[in-house]
Order: C-alpha cells, then sequence, then structure tokens
C-alpha cells in the first residue's frame, strides 16, 4: 500500500475550494458591494485619520457579535488568516494584527489575497512531511504552540472556507437586495 501524502492533500483542499468555489465567486467585486452593511449595527473596514485602513472589534466580542461586511471578511482571510501567517511561518515574523493595513478597497483586498494565498500554498508545498508534524511553536499564541503544524493548516483551510463562504452569501444578499436588483434593470 502506497503511503498517503497528507501534505499534499490537505493543500489540495483548499487549492480545490479555491479554483472551483472561492475565487470565481469573487469576479466582479467592486467597492460599493464590498463596503455594503446590509443590517445595522455593522462591523467593517474603515479609513484611520492617516488614510490607512482598520477593521472595526473589539475584545471580548459582543454577544451576538456584529454582522460584518465583505470588506471585513475578506481583510480577515487576507490579513489574519494568511498573511499573518505567511509572514510568521515563511517570512520574518514580525506582523502584528494590531499593526496591521487591511484593504481598503476591493481591488485592493483581491489582489492581496491572491498574493496571501499563492505565498500560502508555496510555504505550505516547502515543507517536508515531518514538518507537519512537529508543534508550530512561537510562530503562533500560545494556545497553539504545541500543536502540530498540520493543526493549523487544516485551520487556514477552515477559515478560508468559512469566510469564503460568507463573503459568497453576502454577494447573493448584495445581489438580490430590492435596491441593487432596480438598480440592474
Amino acid at each position: 500500500m502506497t503511503a498517503l501524502d497528507w501534505p499534499a492533500e490537505v493543500l489540495a483542499q483548499l487549492e480545490f475550494y479555491w479554483d472551483a468555489s472561492l475565487r470565481p465567486r469573487l469576479d466582479g467585486l467592486g467597492d460599493d458591494e464590498f463596503f455594503w452593511e446590509p443590517v445595522e449595527p455593522c462591523w467593517s473596514v474603515r479609513p484611520r485619520p492617516d488614510g490607512a485602513f482598520v477593521a472595526d472589534w473589539s475584545w471580548p466580542e459582543p454577544d451576538p457579535p456584529p454582522v460584518t461586511t465583505i470588506a471585513w471578511r475578506l481583510g480577515h482571510i487576507v490579513v489574519g488568516v494568511l498573511e499573518l501567517r505567511v509572514d510568521h511561518h515563511f517570512g520574518k515574523g514580525d506582523m502584528t494584527i494590531a499593526d496591521a493595513h487591511w484593504p481598503g478597497s476591493a481591488d485592493e483586498a483581491l489582489a492581496r489575497l491572491e498574493d496571501a494565498y499563492g505565498a500560502w500554498c508555496a510555504g505550505v508545498r516547502s515543507k517536508a512531511p515531518d514538518d507537519f508534524a512537529a508543534p508550530v511553536g512561537s510562530a503562533e499564541p500560545e494556545q497553539w504552540s504545541d500543536l502540530p503544524f498540520a493543526v493549523l493548516v487544516l485551520h487556514v483551510n477552515r477559515e478560508v472556507m468559512h469566510h469564503g463562504a460568507e463573503v459568497a452569501l453576502l454577494r447573493d444578499l448584495y445581489r438580490a437586495h430590492p435596491a441593487h436588483v432596480r438598480d440592474a434593470v
């Protein structure tokens, strides 16, 4: 029996989702839809006085948490799920979520998403199978430090799929919203 190449299979799961589901659903995303707030209150990505963009958030998170915009969800995938992890596992390791600049437009979010996704996949692909069993160590918060790298990769897959599905749903709601249906006619 041939040994299963777990690193390749785990990465193939994310790549299939990207190619078949997520990336095609992002075509045509514009700024109006990116920043659309379907309800009040809504968490989004907003400009700071210096022109950089930052996400709304608080800790602990309110119960129930606010609905989030596409800008917030894509920004979370870009910054918190992919760019931060690429930096900490395959880069300099000096990026912090508190200092992160979030995408301020749909075009910027899509470009950064593609770059971060490509860098994450390349980094994961560069790992040897034995590396997937090694603890992630100080590259992740303490609750993750003893867990194997494979668990982190599976978590990243879950996060991209989970938030990507939310973005797709928000796009469906935007398209079906009466104000946008009238505009399209």
